[in-house]
């Protein structure tokens, strides 16, 4: 491709298409890389874009990686959603399958995503922590509305103490599992699933 063809194609990116391909090139830097270890010009060089465009999309770095986790938060939000009227005990199983499939397909996103707590940058890791308080709202929530459980974190405290562990434990299984590439997803989805009902039965 000359480079008045590859013009051409950046010319036709939509604004949205392009802040996704950046967002996409970011996943895969700060997957591999610590945070400060990745440069905004790397970004820009494999995004094909001058780093003046990059910066008309993300004033800063720290605006670009805190999109990154953004962005990764709000699909597993969404994925991870309860479905009104159904058991939890029903839905977990297929959630977790749903999850574990993000993972896999989209590994350099999951993995951006749980680096950001360690990112030296305070503005990012409040990103992720609150990216993670709203994935443990999800679960109480569903917890308190299902009649099997009714659960609710005013009547059982240490509730929210157990969902926010078995985050981290489902987290350091899944990128165990990503790493390595074993033991089978359903394998990894019912170890999760027995750990969940561990952490939150009395």
């Amino acid at each position: 491709m000359t480079d008045g063809d590859k013009a051409r194609v950046r010319r036709r990116l939509s604004t949205q298409e392009r802040r996704e391909q950046l967002l996409s090139v970011g996943a895969r830097l700060f997957s591999d890389d610590p945070y400060d270890d990745v440069w905004i010009e790397q970004v820009a060089e494999l995004a094909g874009v001058s780093r003046g465009l990059l910066y008309h999309y993300f004033p800063t770095k720290r605006d670009f990686f805190a999109a990154v986790v953004a962005r990764e938060s709000e699909r597993m939000l969404r994925m991870t959603a309860a479905v009104p009227g159904v058991s939890v005990r029903a839905q977990l199983p297929a959630g977790l399958d749903t999850f574990l499939g993000y993972a896999e397909e989209h590994a350099h996103g999951f993995r951006a995503f749980h680096r950001a707590d360690a990112a030296g940058d305070q503005a990012v890791r409040q990103v992720y922590q609150r990216s993670l308080a709203a994935q443990e709202r999800q679960i109480l929530a569903a917890l308190a509305a299902d009649p099997e459980f009714g659960w609710t974190v005013e009547e059982r405290p240490e509730l929210r103490m157990a969902v926010r562990g078995w985050l981290a434990f489902t987290t350091a299984v899944c990128l165990e599992w990503l790493r390595h590439g074993e033991p089978s997803r359903e394998q990894v989805r019912d170890l999760c699933v027995r750990a969940l009902w561990g952490a939150v039965t009395p």
